[in-house]
């Protein structure tokens, strides 16, 4: 098929009839029957010469398209032309667009005014738009713990066609939800085909480079499509094609418009971004960057070419504002106004009567209305169970009006338990009954999956550390949702481990899990800040234990622990017993957490307790640790508290606990007290200086910490009695390699430390 030809569905189109009265004036009576028949042959002359005169204003009204380019961000200048389309009272008789032109175009045409559309980008997280994954407080916990150890988008898919990649950076799972509110989606979901207003919505196949131009089907779907850009969004699936951003092939649809309703005149909205100058282009993402411009360019020419002399072309100015900027949406609107403004004489010769106006606005915009009652939820997904474990999220109860909100929430839920390449959602009508349809979309790259982390450590008082891992994650072992995680590590920290875990039931209230474990990793004794000692410990482990899931709260463990360690010299004094030490015994402990982020949390609070009772020496041992964050403007303040102590007997030091490194008293070198009966209180304050960039989740922060602690029995800093202190300045951010800090922390007992931290802790 020739690149140029459009792959469509048509439908013919007819303005209705408008009927307009306008009376004839009467004459005299005359006297005479001749003088009578005169006067009704006047009359009936006087309603035909209305009558034509009447067809003809109407036929004298040029047929208009409208014809919205892509442009991303750039698009929200669309909004500010159909406000003053609609000031200045200029019916359309179709409308055109790509990428995010299609956007708009999508929810004119579903019934959206200008107006709404503005509170609709006011109301969006622009930031968190194109982040996958739902808010760190809607993870479970499992989830949350197994994210602090990998990196952010490492996850590659292993089937049985070898290992595959995710198509995009994201899915547009977030993107998919809004495009649904935008359109009205909760009121059933609107097809092309049906609107009201004929909508062409152009897209691209990536498979063969084909101009698509999607005339029916799904409005959402048609959206989604249009604005994904290549290789940042995963194309969409469609009547067996991959559908990616229409800009490579038709950003300006012109020809499209004026084939889509016969339009007369065009009015055409060009938003997309100019080419780099030469001295920008040099990395890979600017030459990428370029390449697609040149493509968008190139056929934008092609398209401008076409425009005729009653065409009408409008270019706002929009110098400084770029593809990315969505949360400049509402200055980039006004400047789609005033661009319109600009033009408004010639717009103003297509405008009509008031009243014929409103009638066509009434016949395409839509009306607020009661959410609808939902009688019937369906998860399409059979098989293997799954169809219970997105039901378990599901708030949403039949016999209940449809609340959108809670909805999307669920479904960020689901998404966020990493099984699903998208979780969507249609409402129709079955008879007289609203069935609110559930649709997961297994991963194309899945079900099995290759995951990787990284650490990178700098201290001043400790050293250099690395430490790359990979973990092997096999899901869907049966209906309940089992799984097992094979992970491994190598650097300064060497091992592996087996994980498995398995639900107890289809809502994964209860589960079993069990995990073994070899790694090897180095100890130092310190006394009054000198390394007398570097230890390479060697430990084994196994972990069984019966648990349960309090929600997306936490979850509450009973089970059974043992390692073996041993202790070899590395350099300096023999301080610690080579072993073997052996630690057996009994656990339960409690992980409640709302944070509301990983690294850098604005909100919410954490506590995680536990209690240990060793069979093999004479001691039990309790650990507690809370946090907690409020946000106050730009600044964040957060406290921890922390401590362990024994009950009886003394924990012994191959099971002590650990003070010293970053945020954990961070004067002092990385594990440099060791002890028991420990203490330990942190208050930060951190200061939001800027936003990571579009796609990335995180603020960029500068801190101050204040800490003290103590340990009641030292194993090491033996000389060092009573609460000890420490300060620390940090600047850092979340990148796509972890969590990101430069610091540096002093005590007043004249310990100080360096740090540089990139990576997964």
């Amino acid at each position: 098929m020739h690149h140029d030809a459009p792959v469509t569905l048509r439908f013919a189109h007819s303005d209705p009839p408008i009927i307009a009265l306008n009376p004839c004036r009467a004459r005299p009576r005359p006297q005479r029957a001749t003088a009578a028949t005169a006067l009704l042959l006047l009359c009936l002359s006087c309603v035909a010469g209305t009558a034509a005169a009447q067809a003809g204003a109407a036929a004298e009204r040029p047929r208009v398209g409208l014809v919205l380019g892509g442009g991303g961000a750039r698009g929200a200048a669309h909004i500010g032309v159909l406000e003053v389309l609609d000031r200045l009272q200029v019916p359309v008789d179709c409308v055109a667009g790509t990428s995010m032109g299609a956007l708009v175009a999508g929810a004119f045409a579903a019934g959206r005014s200008p107006a709404s559309m503005r509170d609709e980008l006011a109301r969006a997280e622009w930031g968190d738009m194109f982040i996958d994954d739902p808010d760190y407080t809607e993870l479970n916990v499992r989830n949350k713990r197994s994210l602090r150890r990998v990196l952010p988008g490492s996850e590659l898919g292993y089937t049985p066609r070898g290992v595959m990649s995710p198509p995009g950076v994201v899915s547009g799972q977030k993107i998919k939800l809004f495009f649904n509110r935008l359109v009205f989606a909760e009121q059933g979901e609107p097809m092309i085909e049906s609107l009201p207003l004929p909508l062409s919505i152009v897209a691209t196949d990536i498979g063969n480079g084909e101009r698509v131009v999607l005339r029916s089907g799904s409005l959402s779907q048609a959206m989604r499509a249009s604005m994904s850009v290549p290789g940042l969004m995963a194309p969409l699936e469609w009547r067996g094609r991959k559908l990616v951003d229409g800009g490579l092939v038709d950003n300006l649809p012109i020809r499209e418009a004026r084939e889509r309703c016969d339009a007369d005149v065009v009015i055409a909205v060009n938003v997309g971004s100019p080419l780099l100058p030469p001295e920008d282009v040099g990395s890979l993402l600017s030459v990428s960057a370029q390449m697609v411009g040149i493509l968008t360019e190139q056929n934008v020419t092609q398209s401008l070419a076409t425009l005729k002399p009653q065409d009408i072309y409008i270019q706002p100015d929009l110098k400084g504002i770029t593809a990315a900027d969505f949360d400049q949406h509402a200055e980039t609107a006004e400047r789609g106004r005033l661009a319109a403004e600009a033009v408004a004489e010639r717009l103003r010769a297509l405008s009509v009567p008031s009243e014929r106006h409103a009638a066509w606005k009434a016949g395409i915009e839509r009306r607020p209305v009661a959410p609808p009652r939902i009688d019937e939820i369906e998860v399409a997904l059979p098989g293997w169970g799954a169809a219970t474990l997105v039901s378990r999220y599901l708030k949403q109860a039949a016999g209940e009006p449809l609340d959108v909100a809670e909805l999307q929430r669920d479904l960020g839920r689901v998404y966020g338990d990493g099984l699903y390449q998208s979780v969507d959602y249609t409402l129709s009508m079955q008879g007289d009954r609203n069935v609110l349809r559930v649709t997961p979309v297994e991963k194309s790259w899945g079900p099995d999956y290759l995951r990787f982390g990284l650490g990178l450590n700098n201290t001043l008082r400790s050293g250099s550390t690395f430490s790359l891992r990979a973990a092997y994650q096999k899901t869907r072992l049966n209906a309940l949702g089992g799984e097992v995680v094979l992970s491994g590590e190598v650097g300064s920290t060497f091992g592996g481990a087996v994980d498995f875990y398995q639900p107890l039931d289809a809502g994964q209230r209860s589960f079993v899990e069990g995990s073994v474990s070899l790694q090897r990793s180095s100890l130092g004794y310190f006394v009054d800040d000198l390394r007398l000692g570097l230890f390479r410990v060697g430990q084994r482990g196994y972990d069984l234990a019966l648990g349960a899931n309090v929600g997306l709260l936490g979850r509450v463990r009973l089970g059974l622990t043992g390692r073996i360690q041993r202790y070899d010299l590395d350099t300096g004094l023999p301080v610690f017993p080579v072993g073997p030490h052996r630690v057996q015994g009994w656990y339960a402990d409690v992980d409640l957490d709302q944070l509301d982020g990983a690294f850098f949390p604005s909100s919410g609070w954490q506590a995680r307790l536990g209690w240990f009772h060793s069979t093999r020496a004479p001691y039990t041992r309790w650990t507690a640790d809370a946090r907690a964050a409020a946000r106050l403007g730009s600044w964040v303040l957060l406290g921890r508290v922390a401590g362990t102590g024994s009950p009886s007997g003394r924990t012994p030091f191959y099971d002590a606990a650990q003070l010293g490194g970053f945020l954990n008293l961070s004067g002092f070198a990385v594990g440099q007290l060791v002890g028991d009966d420990m203490r330990y209180v942190q208050l930060r304050g951190e200061r939001i200086v800027g936003r990571m960039p579009l796609g990335l989740r995180g603020d960029l922060r500068v801190g101050l910490s204040l800490e003290v602690g103590r340990m009641g029995l030292r194993y090491s800093e033996p000389f060092r009695p009573g609460w000890l202190d420490s300060a620390a300045i940090y600047f850092g951010g979340l990148t796509p390699f972890g969590p990101a800090f430069v610091a540096w922390g002093r005590s007043s007992s004249g310990s100080s430390n360096a740090y540089l931290f990139i990576g997964t802790p």
